[in-house]
């Protein structure tokens, strides 16, 4: 465990070196330092699970690192995803197993995982902050020197606008045409990205409806329309069903037959065994269940064989037979539920006169029977055994098979490895032999618009990750990663531009702030508010119409603020008395009463203000047409006090640091205020002016 642990840090020391190489050598390492948790692949304890997890959280703190792994395995066609399955599977963990699902993770170790997912996804999103802000030369947001130090610097609302619409570069930057060379970069990568994601959905397709599947790749000219170049993609590419590739093969159709053909023609099996041959023939596909298209697939292997092997047999029939009679004996020898098993007096007997009539030598016969009795035939997808499966059971369940397995491709069961030492070696021939072929390049990303990219993948996992808990717990540790996780999300996509996802973000953040509903105000609603304040504070010129959330927050909170204080609502001062008497009594009662004297009556007072619908349409208790009763007042009472702990003085703060805000972000606040306040005097209810007010402040 201790030599696992020095090697996360010599990984993540030593990732920085491998900027301008093969992005092979990365897959080198990583495979390295993951396999140290695997030592018993069948059981990874709790333990090993969370040095997993806490090693995923210390690579994030090389923003570069992150970035680059999206990159180079992402945006390739050749490379798993790394980085979506890192963040599908820390979601997964986070959750915690689904009721009903047995496991052998006791509750507290349960808990333990699931804040531990939770601070890695916080953390990749800090990351892709750290690496955003310092590409952008954004100030540091925690800095308290910030706002002084702001008009020294380029306008941060206008920096990203530039690059991210890939205009001229700042004073300061590289030269024209190495702005244009980094353009030209993003480009390929965004278009690789591009063609990623269309071929996945077309691999998609195919695992539902081969045919299907198969039109829309040649359609949108991501396979070609010759039986070829369709044979060689089911022959290749990754992530397919191979069943259905089996099923689509075995079809009687035209462009089926051909594909079949030029599929089993693209073996070379000149030199090899017979069952050697099958082998390397079944490795790609699994065999489907008609026997009419098994008779089809096992007959063009069978004459594919004899014309690499012209003097093996007499004909084609007899390999043809005899592939029959194999694959038979492989179900005989391995399926458990076979009680008699086949002898190899009974396989020599099965296959006489096979050979235009005559027999195949017996010692062939029988030395083909006792290897394939010995050995299975069966797919690469096969080779976990029973005791492998059992652990990536267990591990799916938390989705620790997208983290445990992010570079790792499952061993061949034939390659007796005796330590972990001999499994590394024979990961890193792999790679190596891969980087040989693929002579891939390493890419170092250095323009934000990746982020786009990485944003489209993680947004949706991210929200569900940090909505879900922030709703459902009251655990203060868990509270704070969550509104951390909001932060930063909000940062990300605001700076970036990205609209959706940043109001998907700040609305779901302005929801948990309750301020719509005051009875159902508890402690870490109050820590929400805060954030609200806090993004306000950091990110402002760049929430755009995001604004008006923010300030509909704000004119809430003052709203219920005056009325804990037990101040009269705005409509007091809209009422116009009818008469000399009733001028008299208005003078009187617009007097303002002492805002830090509270009494029974101001409470009393309050809770009927919020119970006659002064405030959305809220009620305090749900019994809006009844008297007010002494509980819902007490738990009035209680939350309005709470709101004591943010204070006025904060909310203030976003309108006297507005004159900080950049020239496009002071338009688009100043045109939030105004929606708001229209909202605010459109109430029939209860009228308001604070947001107008606000705005002759600031004007």
């Amino acid at each position: 465990m201790i030599v696992f642990q020095l090697s996360c840090s010599i990984f993540i020391s030593l990732v920085s070196r491998f900027r301008a190489g093969l992005k092979a050598e990365i897959g080198v390492f990583f495979p390295m330092i993951v396999l140290r948790v695997l030592e018993n692949v069948a059981q990874p304890n709790f333990q090993q699970k969370m040095i997993v997890l806490r090693f995923l959280d210390k690579l994030c703190l090389d923003s570069q690192t992150l970035v680059d792994i999206f990159i180079n395995y992402d945006c390739d066609v050749n490379s798993s995803n790394i980085f979506e399955r890192m963040v599908n599977g820390l979601l997964k963990t986070a959750q915690g197993v689904p009721p009903g699902v047995a496991t052998t993770l006791l509750p507290p170790q349960e808990a333990t995982m699931k804040l531990e997912a939770m601070r890695c996804l916080v953390a990749i999103l800090r990351s892709m902050g750290d690496w955003m802000n310092k590409q952008l030369r954004i100030p540091d947001p925690y800095s308290t020197k910030r706002f002084e130090d702001v008009e020294n610097s380029p306008e941060p609302g206008n920096v990203p606008m530039a690059i991210l619409n890939g205009d001229e570069p700042a004073e300061g930057s590289d030269s024209h045409s190495e702005a244009s060379n980094e353009a030209s970069d993003v480009l390929t990568i965004e278009q690789r990205r591009a063609y990623k994601l269309e071929l996945q959905e077309g691999i998609s397709l195919f695992n539902r409806k081969p045919k299907k599947g198969i039109e829309f790749l040649i359609k949108a000219n991501k396979v070609g329309d010759s039986p070829e170049e369709i044979a060689a993609f089911l022959k290749n590419a990754s992530d397919l069903n191979k069943t259905l590739i089996g099923d689509y093969l075995g079809e009687r159709e035209d462009l089926s037959l051909k594909v079949m053909h030029a599929y089993v023609d693209s073996f070379d099996f000149q030199g090899m065994e017979f069952d050697e041959a099958i082998r390397a023939f079944l490795q790609g596909f699994r065999l489907p269940g008609e026997a009419q298209k098994i008779d089809r697939i096992m007959e063009k292997f069978a004459e594919r064989y004899c014309k690499c092997n012209p003097k093996a047999f007499t004909s084609a029939d007899t390999a043809y037979v005899l592939a029959y009679s194999v694959i038979m004996l492989n179900t005989d020898s391995h399926n458990p539920m076979v009680k008699n098993k086949m002898s190899a007096d009974d396989f020599i007997r099965n296959n006489r006169g096979i050979d235009d009539g005559k027999d195949l030598p017996e010692e062939y016969l029988r030395s083909l029977f006792e290897r394939i009795s010995r050995n299975e035939i069966k797919m690469k997808e096969d080779d976990l055994s029973l005791h492998q499966k059992q652990s990536v059971n267990s591990n799916r369940i938390l989705g620790l098979d997208n983290i445990l397995n992010i570079v790792i491709r499952k061993r061949d069961e034939d390659q007796h490895m005796e330590t972990s030492d001999d499994l590394i070696r024979h990961m890193q021939e792999q790679f190596k032999e891969k980087a040989r072929k693929s002579k891939s390049v390493y890419y170092a990303a250095t323009d934000v618009v990746i982020l786009r990219f990485m944003i489209e993948v993680c947004w949706a996992p991210m929200l569900a990750a940090f909505s879900v808990p922030l709703d459902q717990s009251d655990d203060e540790v868990v509270i704070t990663l969550c509104l951390e996780g909001f932060r930063y999300a909000i940062h990300v996509t605001a700076v970036m531009s990205m609209k959706t996802h940043r109001d998907a973000f700040v609305t779901s953040l302005a929801k948990f702030t309750s301020l719509h509903s005051p009875a159902d105000i508890k402690q870490k609603n109050i820590y929400a508010i805060k954030a609200i304040v806090t993004i306000a504070d950091e990110d402002g010129n760049y929430l755009r119409e995001a604004w008006e959330h923010i300030l509909t927050c704000v004119s809430r909170f003052e709203h219920l603020h005056l009325l804990g204080e037990g101040a009269p609502p705005d409509a007091t001062f809209f009422a116009f008395p009818q008469d000399e008497s009733e001028k008299s009594k208005q003078a009187k009662s617009t007097n303002l009463p002492v805002l830090n004297k509270k009494g029974p009556g101001k409470i009393q007072y309050a809770a009927a203000s919020v119970m006659r619908g002064s405030y959305d349409g809220a009620g305090i208790g749900g019994n809006s047409a009844g008297a007010v009763t002494s509980e819902q007042v007490d738990n009035l009472v209680s939350n309005l006090n709470m709101l004591e702990q943010v204070g006025s003085s904060e909310m203030n703060r976003i309108f006297t640091r507005s004159q900080k805000l950049n020239s496009e972000a002071i338009i688009d606040f100043v045109k939030a205020l105004c929606k708001v306040s229209m909202e605010e005097l459109r109430s029939t209810s209860d009228p308001r002016v604070f947001s107008l007010t606000k705005i002759v402040e600031i004007a």
